[in-house]
């Protein structure tokens, strides 16, 4: 699952892949914004983990789960 967030006063997004569902994530964005602890915790399939203080997020997207194709579009 792709999560873009983007962040206030900066010109590029932070963009991650996840291994957690969309309802998953949901759950997790939504707790972190309203814990009360200034921070959104998450991880991306990797390993890798991002704290972002919920005071400078603009935005959070969650993307649809997709098979990428191979080959031609036409």
């Amino acid at each position: 699952m792709e999560i873009r967030i983007g962040i206030v006063n900066a010109p590029r997004e932070l963009s991650f892949e996840s291994a957690l569902s969309a309802e998953e994530l949901t759950e997790q964005i939504q707790a972190g914004l309203t814990s009360g602890t200034g921070i959104l915790k998450l991880a991306d399939d990797k390993g890798r983990v991002y704290i972002v203080p919920t005071a400078g997020i603009g935005y959070v997207e969650v993307g649809t789960e997709e098979s990428r194709r191979i080959g031609f579009v036409g």
